[in-house]
């Protein structure tokens, strides 16, 4: 009897030793646990731990402020697999009276040399034909124009053929000019006139006919480089990177300002196309809605890669872009964003919170807790 006490005592005693180590470890867990949490308490961030570093909040990406500005032209390439230097195809509207020049072999160094000089030198030169005269192999004669709708125009080349050498090359193939005719002076920021730098397949340099470059120039002499937004949606202002005969259409592009010699350089633009208009881009059809939410409209583009893809509720929620997963580092709105909720209202992405009262805090801790420890939800 004595004997079955005393084991009795010693299985008692190696019982608490044992549950005080499993009280140990637990506690343990769980601060190892309470260390890496965040929790989020009425949409602010809180971390338990003393190693605050290990996860930092992210940076708040800032806004570009832009301006937007309208573009009285569009031009577009036309079977672009199919241009060659006996035809090339394009298609162009205006809004305005202009003068329309084609330029063949245009010298790199002088064409960007001419872009810079002040609008009234580049007008003037342009309605005389003079514009890179003795810095181009073949220059057309300029063609006044009416404003008018969108209207197919073939150009070709009046010599037998460019002498153009073998890449990297020093000439560009075609430069075609869209210039205001206006003998008044215009306003500072209006568009006055839109460069394409046009690349044709050869034998030599056989990469697909496309536009290269496309250069906005305004009365204020200021030169950007205009480049389409990516819009995730099939509508009039997507843009296919594979397509290598876009231009600017009817659509909304990002003009970069271009660095001039004095460094002087203003902000970003945003530019519309001629036939754009404030509500040709959110019709009801439900193809312009965020990819993320599917809910609200986009309403923001991301920069440096240009989607334009998110809206406002969604942006604040991401880091990097929903398609291509590159890095947002900054961004700017295409519309007005007057669909967001007022205070009053309950944001669709924060219903779930709302619905638990005072205790969300709890719901969303357990589910960092259950992310955490790696199972699903």
């Amino acid at each position: 009897m004595t004997a079955m006490l005393i084991s009795v005592v010693e299985l008692s005693n190696i019982l608490a030793v044992f549950a005080v180590f499993l009280i140990i470890c637990l506690f343990g867990v769980f601060l190892i646990v309470m260390r890496n949490m965040v929790l989020r308490v009425h949409g602010d961030d809180f971390m338990f731990g003393g190693n605050a570093g290990a996860m930092p909040h992210s940076p708040r990406i800032p806004q570009m402020k832009m301006m937007k500005v309208h573009i009285p032209f569009t031009f577009k390439l036309h079977e672009s697999s199919k241009s060659t230097y006996a035809e090339v195809e394009c298609e162009v509207s205006s809004q305005v009276e202009y003068s329309l020049q084609a330029i063949w072999g245009v010298s790199i160094r002088e064409l960007h040399l001419a872009l810079w000089k002040p609008w009234n030198a580049m007008r003037d030169a342009s309605l005389n034909g003079t514009l890179l005269q003795g810095h181009a192999q073949y220059l057309t004669p300029p063609q006044i124009r009416q404003p008018h709708g969108e209207e197919t125009l073939r150009l070709s080349l009046p010599a037998p053929e460019l002498e153009l050498g073998t890449p990297p090359r020093l000439c560009y193939p075609l430069v075609i000019f869209l210039t205001r005719k206006d003998n008044r002076d215009p306003h500072p920021d209006e568009t006055v006139a839109l460069v394409n730098v046009v690349h044709i397949k050869d034998s030599v340099c056989t990469l697909p006919t496309s536009i290269l470059a496309q250069y906005l120039k305004q009365a204020n002499g200021q030169l950007s480089c205009l480049k389409q937004l990516y819009l995730a949606t099939g509508n009039s202002t997507s843009y296919d990177e594979g397509d290598v005969s876009s231009g600017i259409g009817p659509a909304l592009a990002l003009a970069e300002p271009c660095n001039n010699s004095n460094g002087n350089t203003r902000d970003a633009l945003v530019a519309s196309g001629a036939s754009d208009n404030e509500g040709s881009l959110w019709n009801s059809a439900g193809e312009q809605l965020c990819v993320v939410c599917q809910y609200f409209p986009l309403s923001r583009a991301l920069l440096p890669c240009r989607h334009t893809c998110i809206c406002a509720s969604c942006f604040g929620k991401l880091d990097r872009c929903p398609m291509c997963r590159s890095p947002i580092k900054s961004y700017f709105c295409i519309r007005g964003e007057e669909y967001m909720p007022n205070d009053n209202d309950i944001n669709p992405c924060k219903q779930r919170q709302a619905t638990h009262g005072p205790s969300h805090w709890l719901h969303d801790w357990n589910d960092r807790l259950t992310d955490f420890l790696g199972f699903a939800r």
